[in-house]
């Protein structure tokens, strides 16, 4: 992985790292000599591979995520037949075939926070019922409660359209 260092003469002891379209981005104290940073610069390199590999799509995982989503904000009442992560959605977040029962979720969604995660997960069980995105559509969807949030997130990622409801 590519490094960018960039040094700030206003920090003072805090090193900060994150990763920005591939590159791993340190931002490190201007004074701090590169010997005294390629310590640091590893350990955070490891920590976030250790995140990543932690965010490893699991199509087992997000079936009990909608079926705990499903208890809580459906009653229970919702069946389907798969629901998985795939990896060919670059446009949307998520998608659902109710005659088939089967619900697709992008890959992208998987390093998002768990609200935004069980928001797009909720907007698409919430098609078993209503296929369009009409006002019942809208009602099922709201039941969770952190829908505004989540679709505030992604509008800020760009992955959420701005809709009449």
């Amino acid at each position: 992985m590519e490094i960018r260092i960039i040094r700030s003469k206003r920090r003072r002891k805090t090193i900060q790292a994150r990763e920005v379209d591939g590159v791993l981005e340190i931002r490190a104290p201007a004074a701090m000599s590169d010997e005294e940073l390629a310590p640091h610069i590893e350990t955070l390199r490891a920590r976030l591979e250790r995140r990543k590999q932690k965010a490893v799509l699991n199509d087992d995982a997000l079936e009990r995520r909608a079926r705990e989503l499903n208890r809580r904000y459906f009653g229970g009442k919702l069946r389907w037949t798969s629901i998985r992560w795939v990896s060919n959605q670059n446009k949307r977040f998520g998608s659902c075939t109710p005659a088939q029962g089967t619900i697709r979720l992008s890959h992208r969604l998987a390093s998002m926070p768990r609200f935004v995660q069980d928001y797009v997960i909720v907007h698409e069980l919430a098609h078993l019922l209503e296929a369009n995105h009409g006002k019942r559509f809208w009602t099922l969807v709201n039941r969770y409660p952190k829908t505004e949030r989540a679709r505030g997130y992604l509008m800020a990622v760009g992955l959420e359209e701005v809709t009449e409801e």
